[in-house]
C-alpha cells in the first residue's frame, strides 16, 4: 500500500511540475515580446504573474478535496475560489501600468491586457487545460505581433498611419495660419489644434497623423524648416 502511495504522490508531483514548467514557458514567451518592445512588464513580471497563478490554481484544485465530510460536517468548496480571486486582483497590477501622458495620450493598456492575459494562462494551465493555453498564448502574440502589421497594408487608412504631437512656438501671430498651411502641404493630417499665448512667444500643440512608414526624423526637418517656426518639440505617440 505504501508503494502504491507512493507512486499516486509521485505522478501527482510530476503533474505538478509540469503544469509550472509549461506555464513559465508560455509566460516567458509573452515576457520576451514586451521586453522587445521595452515595456514597463517584462520577462520577470511576466513569469511571477503566470508561475504563481498556475500554482494558486492548482493550490485551490487540490485543497478542495483535503477536506472530507464527516458525520456531523459536510464541508463543500468550491475548487477554482482562488483562481476567481486572481482575476481581480490582477487588476491592481494592470492598472499600475496604465499611464496618461501630459499630452491626455493613454497608454500601457497593451501591456495590462498581457498581464491580465499571462494570469489567465496561469490559470488554464494549473486547471489542466494544456492545449488550450498553448493555443492561447500563440494568438495572443498574433494578435499583438503580426496582425497590426497586416493590418498596416491591407487594413483601413486609420490603421496605416501613426500619431505624432508637435510643439511649436512662434513669435508672431499672424504667422500662425500660414505655418498649418504649411504642415498639411507636407503630408501631415492635423486632428487636434491647442494655442497657447506665452510672455516670448505663441506656442503651438498640434496632434497629428502620418503615414506609418514616415520616419519621425523626417517630419521634424520637414516642419523646422517652414518660415516662421521658432522652435521644434516632436513625439512619436
Amino acid at each position: 500500500m505504501d508503494i502504491f502511495t507512493s507512486i499516486i504522490d509521485f505522478h501527482t508531483r510530476l503533474d505538478i511540475f509540469l503544469k509550472l514548467g509549461i506555464t513559465a514557458i508560455l509566460g516567458l514567451i509573452i515576457g520576451i515580446e514586451r521586453e522587445m518592445r521595452r515595456k514597463p512588464v517584462g520577462l520577470k513580471t511576466s513569469l511571477v504573474i503566470s508561475i504563481v497563478s498556475c500554482l494558486l490554481t492548482i493550490v485551490s484544485i487540490k485543497s478542495a478535496y483535503l477536506f472530507p465530510s464527516s458525520d456531523h460536517v459536510n464541508i463543500t468548496m468550491d475548487p477554482l475560489r482562488l483562481a476567481a480571486q486572481i482575476i481581480s486582483g490582477i487588476g491592481f497590477l494592470g492598472a499600475g501600468v496604465i499611464l496618461r501622458k501630459e499630452n491626455d495620450s493613454i497608454s500601457g493598456l497593451t501591456t495590462a491586457a498581457m498581464i491580465w492575459g499571462a494570469a489567465g494562462l496561469g490559470i488554464a494551465v494549473g486547471a489542466g487545460f494544456y492545449i488550450e493555453a498553448i493555443a492561447g498564448v500563440f494568438l495572443i502574440i498574433i494578435s499583438v505581433e503580426i496582425i497590426p502589421l497586416i493590418m498596416s497594408v491591407i487594413g483601413p487608412k486609420q490603421l496605416r498611419q501613426k500619431e505624432v504631437l508637435l510643439q511649436l512656438s512662434v513669435f508672431d501671430k499672424q504667422e500662425i495660419g500660414h505655418i498649418i498651411h504649411q504642415i498639411q502641404k507636407e503630408g501631415i493630417s492635423i486632428k487636434n489644434i491647442r494655442i497657447k499665448d506665452m510672455e516670448t512667444a505663441h506656442f503651438i500643440q498640434l496632434k497629428t497623423t502620418i503615414h506609418y512608414q514616415r520616419r519621425t526624423v523626417d517630419v521634424y526637418t520637414a516642419v523646422s524648416n517652414i518660415e516662421g517656426i521658432q522652435t521644434v518639440e516632436i513625439e512619436s505617440l
